[in-house]
């Protein structure tokens, strides 16, 4: 965990279109492989309600919370509609060969 990057998955555990859910240091963290192969990570539970994101929907770059249809952007962690009104936080990722790794 040099330098506060940790492996979190490899690449192909993260179909593109999709989130994916990941425990690290104490923390719930959804990953998420958008169009084009970006990959962005926020916190995994919604700030409304204890509700795990990977089991919404992801659509345009947005998270939909399964709960109380709360969405989020990926990329800035933003509430976008209520009932959420704090935002996820977020972590840097990077690539290193097929893997991913965010900064905690």
């Amino acid at each position: 965990m040099a330098d506060g990057w940790v492996r979190v998955a490899a690449k192909a555990d993260v179909a593109e279109g999709k989130a994916f859910g990941v425990k690290t240091g104490g923390k719930e963290i959804a990953i998420y492989h958008l169009p084009g192969g970006e990959f962005c990570a926020t916190d995994n539970i919604c700030s409304h309600e204890y509700a795990l994101l990977t089991e919404g929907w992801l659509e345009n770059g947005c998270i939909e919370c399964p709960l109380h249809a709360a969405q989020f952007d990926c990329r800035t962690g933003k509430a976008l509609s209520a009932p959420a009104d704090e935002d996820l936080k977020v972590y840097q990722v990077k690539i290193e060969g097929d893997d991913i790794l965010i900064q905690i």
